[in-house]
Order: structure tokens, then C-alpha cells, then sequence
């Protein structure tokens, strides 16, 4: 009980005064977030508000439909048909629109399957009586047959039972001469005992708890005193290199004195001075861009530049 009430209580809040923010709420009442003015609670309200705050006219004229009666699946109507719709007369176009769907003119219904469905033992069109007097033909009596077992085939033996020793007469009269009974165990195969042979084939593996040897043996002198022979020193080898094979060289090695004294050759001096190229700015500057030729001043236009030259008449 105090587990039911100790899950009845509301949640609390896991917020601290360091990183709340807003006012503090309780889930679960009326109480608004923000508290309402007592001016806003003494004002009057606006024209539009009061428009707003009519309900929706109900333009069904009072009629109204609650799920829970006319419920989907029922079989009284949602409306109520008054007397003379009762009494009235169907209209043509009403007559044509409840007849069913009928197939079309082409359509040849071989199987009628709302009369003999999946399931009925009625055939699914009528036998003709020539068939039924119809004589039987020696394939057809060969398919309907039952599956035979093969000749071989020995059905289970039933569960054994003691039985009383009969004579062979009764066997084939009883069981059929093919058919074998359980016999009675003699008492003296039920008292006689096992030979040394079966009860020793009769015990199991015997498996010996390790460790099967101890960590640590004598060695013997011969073994001490003996030599390898070439093929085993051969095998004891570990596993070399291939020739030609070098290793990784290590990250800092010592430089020779040689290397620390020699001078570098012309062509290295000039292999190893960077290249300077211009920048863009250098290479397309050209302080003469703008300044026009005494030929272009004295030049004339032909005749096609000035009627290009001419603006565009519209």
C-alpha cells in the first residue's frame, strides 16, 4: 500500500534555483503559468472578443448523431424514415441503380462457385449418367489403387509381452506364417551370468585424471652424452632472410666526417636555388596600356565601323 502511494504522487521537479527559469508550475492543476493582472480581470470585453467567444451554430436544426448509438456494424438505420418514405414509390432512376452488377454479354461462368464452394462434398458440376454406367477400364482401376508398400518391408514389431510358447499351427492360424511373436524369456537366460569377456567389454573407457606426466623428469645419460645429427642441426636453424635483404634504418644515424667536409658541385649549387617566379601583378603590369599611339590618333574609320558606331533607331 505505500508503494501505491508513493507512485500516486506527481513528479517532482529535478531543477535547482541555479538553472530554472520561468515561474515555478505543478503539472496537473488549473493554475495558469503567468498570474492574470487584476486589471485584466476587472476589464470588459471587446465586441470582436464576444463574436469570437459564440459557439458555432449548429446547422443540422437540432439533430445530432453521437457515435456511441449509431455505431458502424449495426442494423438500425442512422435516421429515422418517416411514413411516407415508407409508402412512396421507387423512381425509375432508383429502380435501375439498385440492380446488381451483372456480367457482361461474353462472360461464361463454367464453375459456379457461390453454389458449390471449397469444402462441399457435392461435385462441382453434375455427372452425366452415361459416365456414372460408364465400365471401368483396367488404368483407371490401376490409379486407384492405394500405394502398396514394397515387398521388402517389414512393418515395426509391436511392444513385447510375455507370451505363452504356442505350436506352429496356432502361429499361422493366430498371426499368418509370415508373421513372427514375441517369445517368453527362458529363466535360464534370465539367471544366467555374464562371461569374464562381456563384463569386461561391458565396462567403459577409463580415462585417468591428468597430468599425465610430471613437469619435470630425470634425463637420461645416453640422451645427455648424444649428438645431433646433421639434419637435425639443419631443422634446428631459425628461419634467415633472403639474400640481398636490408633492413629498416633507424630514424637518426651519424653523419660521416667525409660528408661534413665535402663542397658541392656548380650543378648542385644550381639545382638546389629555388625558383622565383613573378607575380601576376608583374607579370601582366604594363605602365604603356593606356596610352594611344600617334597612328591611332591620325587614323580614320571605315565606313562598316560608322554605321555600327551609329545607335540603334527605334
Amino acid at each position: 500500500m505505500d508503494r501505491i502511494y508513493e507512485l500516486a504522487q506527481p513528479k517532482e521537479s529535478k531543477c535547482i534555483w541555479l538553472t530554472s527559469f520561468g515561474p515555478n508550475m505543478v503539472w496537473g492543476n488549473q493554475e495558469p503559468m503567468w498570474p492574470i493582472p487584476p486589471g485584466a480581470l476587472k476589464s470588459a470585453a471587446t465586441p470582436r472578443l464576444e463574436s469570437l467567444s459564440e459557439p458555432k451554430r449548429n446547422l443540422i436544426g437540432g439533430l445530432n448523431r453521437p457515435a456511441f448509438v449509431y455505431s458502424c456494424g449495426r442494423e438500425s438505420v442512422i435516421l429515422k424514415v418517416s411514413p411516407f418514405a415508407k409508402q412512396a414509390s421507387a423512381t425509375g432512376r432508383v429502380d435501375y441503380l439498385s440492380n446488381h452488377k451483372r456480367p457482361p454479354t461474353e462472360f461464361k461462368e463454367d464453375r459456379r462457385e457461390h453454389t458449390f464452394s471449397c469444402g462441399r462434398q457435392s461435385p462441382i458440376w453434375n455427372v452425366t449418367d452415361p459416365a456414372r454406367k460408364a465400365a471401368e477400364r483396367e488404368r483407371i482401376e490401376s490409379l486407384a489403387r492405394p500405394k502398396t508398400p514394397h515387398r521388402e518391408f517389414l512393418p515395426a514389431r509391436e511392444v513385447a509381452f510375455p507370451v505363452r510358447l504356442v505350436s506352429l499351427e496356432y502361429r499361422d492360424q493366430k498371426f499368418g506364417s509370415n508373421q513372427e511373436i514375441e517369445t517368453k524369456v527362458s529363466k535360464a537366460a534370465m539367471s544366467s551370468s555374464a562371461t569374464p569377456r562381456l563384463e569386461h567389454l561391458a565396462r567403459p573407457k577409463s580415462r585417468p585424471d591428468g597430468p599425465f606426466r610430471e613437469p619435470m623428469w630425470p634425463v637420461s645419460k645416453s640422451a645427455r652424452v648424444a649428438t645431433a645429427t646433421p639434419r637435425q642441426i639443419e631443422l634446428a636453424k631459425a628461419k634467415s632472410v633472403s639474400d640481398g635483404y636490408l633492413p629498416a634504418r633507424t630514424i637518426e644515424w651519424p653523419v660521416s666526417k667525409a660528408a661534413r667536409k665535402s663542397v658541392a658541385t656548380p650543378r648542385t649549387d644550381e639545382l638546389s636555388r629555388p625558383i622565383i617566379r613573378a607575380t601576376m601583378d608583374h607579370v601582366q603590369f604594363n605602365p604603356d596600356a593606356f596610352i594611344v599611339s600617334e597612328a591611332a590618333k591620325k587614323a580614320r574609320c571605315s565606313a562598316r565601323i560608322e554605321e555600327l558606331s551609329q545607335p540603334l533607331q527605334r
